[in-house]
């Protein structure tokens, strides 16, 4: 059970940066589109690709050091778990 919840606990601290931005990018354009009445489908998806592309540059050396990290872990305790 410690596994798996290792596993999530990574899995949302390595997600966690690049939804919170798309979540807040997103928010900002439909409060722009409810004030402008501007009703684009497509207009959100530029800005949040862009905001989760600076914050992929910004946090990638972090997330991938915090995964490496895991899988380390996680091949270490290979003869912990066998046996």
């Amino acid at each position: 059970m410690t596994l798996a919840q290792q596993a999530i606990e990574v899995m949302l601290m390595v997600s966690a940066p690049m939804l919170l931005t798309a979540l807040v990018i997103g928010l900002l354009v439909s409060i722009f589109q409810a004030a402008t009445q501007i009703n684009e489908m497509t207009l959100s998806f530029i800005p949040k690709l862009l905001g989760i592309f600076a914050v992929l540059m910004l946090t990638g050396s972090w997330a991938i050091g915090m995964l490496v990290d895991y899988v380390q872990r996680l091949y270490g305790n290979i003869p912990w778990m066998i046996g």
